[in-house]
């Protein structure tokens, strides 16, 4: 076994780690399927891609909006019912949203389903992130590391899994598979012994926004509103830039490629120690991510542009790696949940800013290489963010109080 691999050891061990993992992976699929899902349906049924791509969004940021509510109330409480009524709701009200585009609803009604939809999304990522900050802090950092590479490949197997099913049979089977994999991998967290073993934390009432307030917690959002924006802006010019060369079939083999860079960066990163300090690794990771995109527009050879997606896809995992820790050693116990909610919400809602920003640039003057031009500039911001001055997060130097054994 490699020195790596065997560097994940003490993770795999804890007793429920593939079952978070798995879960964790299973459970988060749909939020990668069903926006695809939906607009495929829609524009077929309807014939209108703006319809299509209104509908796609709107469950897009229903889900944004609520899911940091719902992690308040999962820190208050416990995640367990919020996920046991979800794992209730997902699946009827995808079914309703199906039922109302193939009868051919009024447009209202669409728009109100897939609201609907999106609001009841299980609240997988924001609990499996909180389960793992309660685990050793020695393992904390590799048990992050394994979760952000596996949300990498939740966004390569989610759209392709779509397409084949929408190939082989229709986008209704798609949205049907969707509804089944968010019932078991909610199932799954929710049976977990690290989620029956969750007490919540008492404390009293908080402001609104007390958690996104929280020093530290403002430039990490931030910065990683603007690393999402552009993620999404390079997400939408890569199938254009194939497209453009002629080659349209390679538009997922070049973000199957990107993403496999970010899985191979994500486990040797994970397998590291590092004296540096959480926010200046976030820094150096930032930057690498910049420097990763800024050739991009130079490019005019697919093959080229696989290379160089490769080479700075590495960059990404460890980012996700440390953002997570961040915002794990900045949240206070009674508060994980929700915080991690929140860096969901603005992965889900920047990423769809960076694509609408990105598809304009494309369609207009500035073309391929202007959005990737933007990319590369949404990922100088962020590392701009991060050198700010400001009061800085208090990052922990003792095991938390909180710690059980997976």
């Amino acid at each position: 076994m490699s020195p790596v691999m065997r560097s994940y050891l003490p993770v795999w061990r804890l007793p429920s780690a593939p079952v978070l993992l798995l879960a964790g992976f299973a459970g988060r699929l749909p939020s990668a399927m069903v926006p695809l899902a939906l607009l495929l349906m829609v524009q077929q049924e309807t014939g209108s891609y703006a319809v299509a791509g209104g509908i796609s969004a709107t469950f897009g940021i229903a889900t944004a909006m609520v899911a940091p509510v719902l992690g308040r109330l999962a820190d208050r409480r416990s995640p367990r019912p919020v996920l046991l009524l979800q794992a209730l709701a997902y699946p009827l009200l995808l079914l309703g949203v199906a039922v109302a585009v193939l009868r051919g609803a009024p447009v209202p009604v669409m728009f109100a389903a897939a609201a609907a939809v999106g609001m009841s999304t299980p609240l997988i990522s924001g609990t499996v992130r909180a389960l793992w900050s309660r685990v050793d802090p020695k393992i904390r950092p590799t048990a992050y590391a394994l979760d952000a590479t596996a949300t990498e490949l939740v966004f390569v197997a989610g759209p392709t899994l779509v397409a084949a099913l929408t190939f082989l049979a229709s986008p209704v089977v798609a949205l049907a598979v969707a509804g089944v994999l968010g019932i078991g991998g909610a199932l799954g967290v929710v049976m977990s012994a690290p989620m029956r073993a969750w007490q919540p934390v008492a404390a009293p009432r908080r402001r609104l926004f007390a958690t996104v307030t929280l020093p530290g917690m403002p430039r990490v959002l931030i910065s990683g509103t603007a690393l999402m924006v552009a993620v999404g802006g390079l997400e939408v010019a890569v199938p254009a830039f194939a497209d453009a060369a002629g080659s349209p079939g390679m538009s997922g083999v070049l973000l199957a490629v990107w993403a496999l860079g970010s899985t191979i960066g994500g486990l040797w990163f994970g397998a590291r120690v590092l004296s540096a300090s959480l926010p200046r690794q976030y820094r150096w990771c930032l930057l690498g991510v910049t420097i990763g995109l800024a050739p991009l527009a130079a490019v005019s050879s697919p093959w080229v542009l696989a290379a160089l997606l490769f080479l700075g896809g590495t960059a990404i995992a460890p980012t996700l790696t440390v953002q997570s820790s961040l915002v794990g050693s900045i949240a206070p116990a009674s508060a994980v949940t929700e915080a991690f909610t929140w860096l969901s919400t603005v992965a889900f809602g920047a990423s769809a800013v960076g694509a609408a920003v990105g598809g304009a640039l494309i369609e207009g003057p500035a073309g391929v290489g202007g959005a990737l031009v933007m990319a590369t500039g949404a990922a100088a911001v962020a590392v701009a963010v991060t050198l700010v001055p400001g009061r800085g997060p208090g990052l922990p130097t003792a095991p938390r109080r909180d710690v059980v054994h997976a």
